[in-house]
């Protein structure tokens, strides 16, 4: 167990520094964006696919990829100006626009439909698992007002409960939540992505019971934000960056989940390849990611409907006031064009 949790750890510690080696020097002709991802996950496979298969550098941008851990942390860097773009949970650029921030963020372009995470159960019962089985249970559920928590939420109430009939637990941060499962006896389950949830499994710390994502259905669960003054001020720049997420998108979905796995690799030191295949088709399994990138109102109604049921949203925030469709809109015409 000491060595599980050690390896979690460090995989903690790696996604909170800087990913791509020799970013202090943006080779001649590219454009540097500054790209602030949430969490390190399988999750997110088609933007490290657009990195290493090299269609980022095709329209012209040169990446620099920080891993946040957590959409509040990209958040602040985002308003803080220390990063161009973030990947995070829609809600993130809400509250923000609820809180009426004057350089608001803004939320371009779509990458992922469902929740991406699995409940891991400290037993295993991954043929009898039924989500009344989390009454009077523990289950870490993510940081209060995150996209986990409150998307694991909705689905507890959907299947008749309450989060007070169990010990909805909101106080490990993101990072934590295997190496706190791991560690500690008295917690029954927990909620995590891949391949992290692959690595407690077959370390025999856990069992993946189900997945959140086909349970709550379609949730606008990732997205890409910017400021609105940087996303003005760089519009070919917001415009190249979702074309490569579009060839990014076509790889993941076309490709051999191993071809994906090896593209993803880069990204994950010390992870073995066949998990990241299989974590690559759990996700496929659930049909995780985005065909288009266009971020529907309908999507933003049914986010809004989430945060509500949990209790962090007190009112609506206008889609068109967050969302803006105009580049990929742009985009999605080229490439009909073409």
């Amino acid at each position: 167990m000491k060595k599980l949790v050690t390896l979690l750890l460090s995989g903690a510690m790696l996604f909170a520094g800087l990913l791509m080696t020799g970013c202090d020097k943006v080779p001649p002709g590219l454009t540097l964006v500054r790209l602030n991802e949430v969490a390190r996950s399988v999750f997110y496979a088609p933007m490290y696919a657009a990195v290493t298969e090299g269609y980022f550098e095709e329209e012209g941008l040169y990446i620099e990829l920080v891993t946040g851990q957590g959409a509040d942390k990209v958040m602040t860097a985002l308003s803080s100006k220390s990063a161009d773009i973030g990947l995070l949970g829609p809600e993130a650029t809400v509250y923000a626009q609820a809180e009426g921030k004057l350089d608001y963020p803004i939320i371009f372009a779509q990458l992922t439909k469902r929740d991406g995470s699995f409940i891991v159960s400290k037993k295993d019962e991954k043929d009898t698992f039924k989500w009344t089985d989390l009454r009077g249970k523990h289950i870490l559920a993510g940081r209060k007002g995150g996209m986990p928590s409150m998307t694991l939420q909705y689905v507890v109430n959907s299947n008749g409960m309450e989060i007070t009939d169990m010990n909805f637990d909101q106080s490990v941060d993101f990072a934590m939540m295997g190496p706190t499962f791991v560690s500690q006896p008295n917690i029954d389950y927990t909620t995590l992505f891949e391949p992290t949830a692959s690595e407690v499994e077959k370390n025999g710390k856990g069992y993946v019971v189900a997945a959140v994502g086909e349970a709550s259905g379609l949730v606008p669960y990732t997205s890409f934000s910017a400021s609105k003054s940087y996303i003005e001020s760089n519009e070919a720049v917001i415009k190249s960056f979702i074309r490569a997420i579009i060839k990014g998108y076509d790889f993941t979905v076309n490709a051999d989940p191993l071809d994906v796995a090896k593209a993803m690799q880069p990204f994950f030191t010390g992870i073995e390849l066949d998990m990241l295949k299989s974590s690559v088709i759990r996700y496929g399994e659930i049909d995780a990611w985005c065909e288009t990138p266009y971020f529907a109102e309908e999507s933003y109604l049914m986010l809004q409907t989430v945060m509500m049921n949990a209790g962090e949203l007190s009112k609506n925030v206008p889609y068109t006031k967050a969302v803006d469709n105009t580049y990929v809109n742009a985009v999605i015409a080229e490439r009909k064009t073409a």
